[in-house]
């Protein structure tokens, strides 16, 4: 079928979406913009995982990636409190277990400042974070761009995709006090 007609099929058949009963109230466009979120999450976990195994680090999970990706932010110490803030994550424990490991593998160093614990990557770690950046450049940067994306409707989407975080955060607390 001609991608016209595959489109207009779609079109013809409702939103894309994983749950047609959220579909079917006021704003339908939210229910395909969530089906779209699962699905990326999802593939971005699995890039995410599969990326720093080539790098040379396998059985690290999605969390542990990014972790190690927001300790490497600007080459500077972050404590727990900030990689959590970063990343949006209420639950400590899931980021302490991601430092634990980090460092039972030898990536992360660990130091004080003043009460605070602080970690940074080791020479190690910043070796797998430049292995991944130059596969993430090879495997993913370069076929994107080949294939025209428009960088400025990137930026966009990336906006909005952090202004609905907001819209959810709320929609969570007003959630909790029922």
């Amino acid at each position: 079928m001609a991608r016209s007609q595959t489109a207009s099929t779609e079109r013809n058949a409702g939103p894309i979406v994983s749950s047609a009963h959220l579909a079917a109230g006021a704003l339908p466009s939210l229910s395909e913009l969530e089906f779209g979120l699962i699905l990326l999450g999802h593939a971005f976990d699995r890039w995410m995982v599969r990326c720093m195994a080539a790098a040379g680090v396998p059985d690290l999970s999605p969390l542990d990636v990014l972790v190690m990706h927001t300790i490497s932010h600007r080459g500077k110490p972050k404590r727990l409190a900030d990689i959590c803030l970063v990343l949006g994550i209420e639950d400590t424990h899931l980021v302490t277990y991601s430092v634990k490991k980090l460092d039972a593998l030898g990536l992360i160093v660990s130091a004080r400042s003043g009460n605070e614990k602080t970690v940074s990557l080791n020479k190690k770690g910043e070796g797998v974070i430049r292995a991944y950046t130059r596969l993430r450049e090879q495997l993913l940067v370069a076929p994107v761009k080949s294939a025209g994306a428009d960088e400025r409707r990137l930026s966009e989407v990336a906006a909005l995709m952090r202004a609905m975080s907001g819209q959810y955060d709320q929609a969570a607390r007003a959630a909790a006090s029922l």
